[in-house]
C-alpha cells in the first residue's frame, strides 16, 4: 500500500514539474516568427524533446 502511495506522489510531482515547465515557455505567434530555412534542423527539436522527457521520466521511476 505504501508503494502505491509513493508512486502516486512521484507521478503527481512529475506532473507538476512538467506543467510548470510548459507554462514557462512563451508562445510565439506565427506572424512574429519567420519560417525556418529548408536546411535548418528545426524539425528535429520536437522528437528530441519527447526523447529527453522520456529519459528523464525513466530516470525518476527507475
Amino acid at each position: 500500500m505504501e508503494a502505491a502511495m509513493k508512486m502516486k506522489m512521484v507521478a503527481t510531482a512529475m506532473l507538476v514539474i512538467m506543467m510548470m515547465s510548459v507554462s514557462g515557455m512563451k508562445g510565439v505567434a506565427a506572424a512574429d516568427a519567420p519560417a525556418p530555412a529548408p536546411a535548418s534542423d528545426a524539425t528535429i527539436f520536437v522528437p528530441t524533446l519527447f526523447a529527453s522527457i522520456a529519459a528523464l521520466a525513466f530516470g525518476f521511476l527507475f
